[in-house]
């Protein structure tokens, strides 16, 4: 089973919010999820991100890989290994 740490979109029309979850692979974009671990808002000024740095840490240590946009993200909050 591969975990990733990637976005749900969540939110209406044109006004999209994304949580931070980590899932399985195999799942959907928007579908079932193992945990949500923070949320970022890209249409508030300033963004909004907000991560639980523990729980990060700890999915990455077993082994999780975030995707490409939250593997950014980390790096500008400071969240790398």
């Amino acid at each position: 089973m591969a975990v990733r740490i990637r976005l749900k979109r969540m939110g209406g029309k044109k006004k999209p919010f994304y949580r931070i979850v980590v899932a399985d692979s195999r799942y959907p974009r928007d579908g079932r999820f193992i945990e949500e671990i923070g949320y970022y808002n890209p249409t508030t000024k300033p963004t909004t991100f907000e991560v639980d740095a523990e729980k990060v840490q700890q999915w990455l240590s077993k082994g999780a890989r975030p995707s490409d946009t939250v593997k950014a993200l980390f790096t500008k909050a400071g969240l790398n290994k």
